[in-house]
């Protein structure tokens, strides 16, 4: 009789899970993202010897230092780190471009692909983009110069775990409006 029970409560356990249950995968897709308006205002810091258009979205957060703020974006958990060094000296300026190739090996390690790309824009200013792909902390970094009396540098940063497939939309998204950050900076005469 004992066993008679003890084989019952087994079948009774392991029978359901028998059961061919037809399933339906999950569909593949990222999650719904709301993208604000392409809308841009004017960054125009009296203390700081230059100007550009940032997205109206974007929140200035003003660090310690002198022309040093992130551009936060609370929608998308992202943020610019903008920082701004005058140049005395060309040891200064090749010091900071040694230092953003140097950030750009360590976070090369990780991506799957580095894209370099040489900037100027229409009102001659200059300098480099580092585009990244794959699990990289941080996907876009630029610097901007004029080899001599300034040099500005960025970086797209997201408060969250990397995770590139879900990050790319945002990504791209971000990266338009870094391009227009770049063609509408000017230094002040």
């Amino acid at each position: 009789m004992m066993r008679i029970i003890i084989v019952a409560f087994i079948l009774s356990f392991t029978l359901p899970g028998c059961q061919e249950v037809p399933g339906t995968p999950k569909p593949r897709a990222y999650p719904r993202i709301e993208y604000p308006a392409r809308e841009y205002k004017m960054y125009d810091d009296p203390a700081c010897p230059f100007t550009f258009q940032y997205p109206a979205y974007a929140e200035i957060n003003m660090k310690k230092e002198k022309c040093w703020f992130d551009l936060a974006m609370p929608a998308f958990n992202a943020r610019i780190h903008c920082s701004y060094l005058p140049l005395h000296t060309k040891e200064e300026y090749n010091d900071l471009v040694s230092d953003a190739f140097m950030i750009a090996s360590k976070i090369n390690e990780r991506a799957n692909y580095m894209e370099e790309s040489r900037v100027t824009n229409a009102q001659g200013v200059g300098g480099l983009t580092l585009n990244w792909s794959g699990p990289a902390a941080s996907p876009v970094h630029f610097f901007l110069t004029d080899t001599t009396a300034h040099f500005f540098k960025a970086a797209l940063y997201f408060d969250s775990k990397v995770q590139p497939d879900s990050l790319a939309p945002i990504s791209a998204f971000i990266k338009e409006d870094i391009d227009k950050m770049i063609s509408s900076f000017a230094w002040k005469r």
